[in-house]
């Protein structure tokens, strides 16, 4: 089947209607990816373009002092009725609408209007963000193609409505299993019920004190809370087993031992195990690029709640911020929907930010 046909050229808007109709849901992006290689290989020939499985990658070579990275995900979560999408006065509808194919109609935008970038330019169009870590596109880039990433300030386009979201929280989860002996309900004095011992766990949690954290004027809030509990045989058994799921949502002046050492001491005594690990993002608004991106949005950055993959770049030591025109809180609902003078906003700000435009 031949690539959907997408002008780069056309108002970011019509685009990102465009890429809204081209399913994409993680591990099925070919389709979407094929059609974006096509695009900014006929349509914006002063970029070197890669292709990196179900991800696209371009940049310029102008020998300009600095680099910037602009990164969008192409995937998006399954399809809920909500493809093709639709317009309701100024709101486009549609599933990836905001989580975030605003933002990629934006980069893709600006990659073939913009041929003579102030700073030299890298856009990465990447695959699988959407699932589980090991598939996300951007950790085969970083193994592969490693100088593809190099930058001294990468914007990401998840959505933050438009205001700049600087670094991000970190996250980790943990089992705490408590254990007791069986015996029959009915003669429950003869058993030691774990469920009921799991109660000491959420009384830990219940009177934690969670931290407000301030890093560059961007105020990180970290969250300790219970997100599963599993326990129990049958009607008529006392369970010998409990295990509590903990999420802890870290400020990034935590590194991840510390984070995770903070966890145990919470729960001292309790057996625990690590199940899942990302660390945060430093805000990196001190790096001369933020600044002078800073500048051009005109906002006043916050701290960003929850995880994303500025923290892969942070890792890197390159300076990251997400920016799009997405509402986060609409991400993955039936309802998805961007607000179209968002996108609009947006490509004007990055274009002020990036240089001028083609004649």
């Amino acid at each position: 089947m031949a690539a959907a046909h997408l002008d780069l050229t056309a108002d970011p808007v019509d685009l990102c209607a465009a890429l809204v109709d081209v399913r994409s849901v993680s591990g099925d992006e070919a389709g979407l990816a094929d059609a974006v290689e096509a695009a900014l290989r006929a349509q914006a020939p002063h970029l070197e373009v890669l292709r990196s499985g179900d991800a696209v990658l371009a940049r310029t070579h102008l020998g300009r002092d600095r680099r910037v990275l602009l990164a969008g995900h192409l995937d998006t979560v399954p399809i809920a009725d909500n493809v093709p999408g639709h317009r309701e006065g100024d709101l486009l509808y549609g599933c990836g609408t905001s989580d975030m194919k605003a933002g990629d109609a934006v980069f893709l935008h600006l990659a073939a209007t913009v041929a003579e970038p102030r700073h030299d330019l890298t856009l990465v169009f990447y695959d699988c963000e959407e699932v589980e870590a090991a598939r996300n596109g951007l950790g085969r880039i970083e193994r592969e193609h490693r100088a593809w990433l190099a930058a001294d300030l990468a914007i990401l386009g998840e959505p933050t409505n438009g205001t700049v979201e600087a670094g991000c929280q970190g996250t980790l989860r943990v089992e705490i299993t408590t254990r007791g002996r069986r015996a029959h309900s009915a003669r429950s004095w003869l058993g030691t019920n774990a469920v009921h011992a799991a109660g000491e766990v959420l009384d830990r949690l219940r009177t934690h004190t969670a931290r407000d954290v301030d890093i560059d004027g961007c105020v990180y809030r970290e969250g300790l809370q219970a997100v599963k509990i599993t326990g129990g045989v049958a009607g008529n058994v006392v369970p010998d087993e409990c295990v509590v799921t903990v999420n802890f949502r870290f400020a990034p002046d935590r590194d991840a031992a510390a984070a995770e050492r903070h966890v145990r001491e919470v729960f001292d005594g309790f057996e625990l195990v690590l199940t899942d690990m990302s660390p945060g993002a430093l805000p990196g608004l001190a790096a001369p690029a933020a600044q002078e991106f800073l500048a051009a949005t005109g906002s006043v950055p916050s701290a960003k709640y929850g995880w994303t993959d500025v923290s892969r770049f942070a890792a890197l030591g390159i300076p990251a911020v997400n920016y799009g025109p997405g509402d986060p809180n609409l991400a993955h609902t039936r309802e998805e929907h961007v607000d179209t003078r968002l996108i609009t906003d947006a490509t004007a700000v990055l274009r002020r930010f990036l240089g001028p435009s083609l004649p």
